[in-house]
């Protein structure tokens, strides 16, 4: 008997805190796929992008790192470009990587995350 109580009473508790009302952690099966094919092609925009910041820093990375110390120039705004920084993001940006310059000069690693992650 006892057994018997405590199964509905589990059961019960666990559906205690669902209400379909609010997000859930997991998503509709149904939309799974196209939020698969989404994804990817959400991912293969990204890649190709960073791509060409990558190959445009390496190519160019003296002239990125001379002008971070300088506050600016036209190397580091077309790296800027490549990876989608807004222009109103820009001059916040070239604070930061001259502030750090520590970090970037000798990571050009460093300066495409830096890049990627404040493009859009």
């Amino acid at each position: 008997m006892f057994k018997s109580i405590i199964s509905p009473l589990f059961a019960l508790s666990l559906l205690a805190g669902c209400d379909p009302s609010q997000p859930s952690h997991l998503p509709n099966p149904l939309l799974l796929p196209g939020q698969a094919i989404g994804t990817a092609a959400g991912n293969a925009v990204y890649n190709a992008r960073r791509g060409k910041v990558e190959v445009y820093v390496k190519s160019n990375f003296p002239a990125l790192v001379q002008e971070m110390k300088a506050g600016g120039g036209p190397h580091l705004d077309q790296a800027m470009t490549l990876a989608g920084v807004a222009a109103a993001t820009r001059p916040i940006l070239l604070l930061r990587l001259k502030s750090d310059i520590g970090i970037y000069e000798n990571s050009p690693d460093a300066l495409v995350v830096a890049l990627m992650v404040h493009g859009n």
